[in-house]
Formats: C-alpha cells, sequence, structure tokens
C-alpha cells in the first residue's frame, strides 16, 4: 500500500481514523519497511520532521500550512500515552 497516497484523502475525522487504522496495519505487516520500529524512534522522527517541515512543503512546492493547531496535537500524543 502506498500510504503516502492515503494522507492526501485525510480532510476528516472518519478519513483520519481510517488512516491511522491503516498506519497501524501496515506497521504489523511490514515492520521491515518502517525506518521507526518503536515508540522512542517513532516519536523522534515526527519531532525532527515537525522541525523541517517547512522545507518539505518548499521542496514539493506545496503551501505551508497556516493555522495548525499545535495544542491539538500535543493533546493527542499525550492521549496516547494514557489512553487504552
Amino acid at each position: 500500500m502506498e500510504l503516502y497516497k492515503e494522507v492526501k484523502k485525510v480532510g476528516s475525522k472518519e478519513e483520519f481514523l481510517k488512516f491511522l487504522e491503516l498506519l497501524i496495519t501496515d506497521f504489523k505487516n511490514n515492520p521491515d519497511e518502517w525506518e521507526n520500529k518503536n515508540v522512542e524512534s517513532f516519536l523522534e522522527g515526527i519531532q525532527s520532521w515537525v522541525d523541517d517541515m517547512e522545507g518539505y512543503y518548499e521542496n514539493n512546492n506545496l503551501a505551508t500550512p497556516n493555522n495548525i493547531d499545535w495544542g491539538f496535537f500535543a493533546n493527542v500524543f499525550y492521549a496516547g500515552k494514557i489512553y487504552e
């Protein structure tokens, strides 16, 4: 599966939940294709990408998102620690 194509389909909560399910399934079925195989390296990968994200958007001729709700993302990742 080409997950990068699925990312472009996410525009709602339901589509985001579907994408997360695809991501989980991909990790279970293709662990050798994943650079980050544990929570620590996964979070570090996200941290590095966010730090460099302007370059990603510029290099792909995409508009850099404005009005990102960083507090929402913080809540999502914190919930991953405490929610079952």
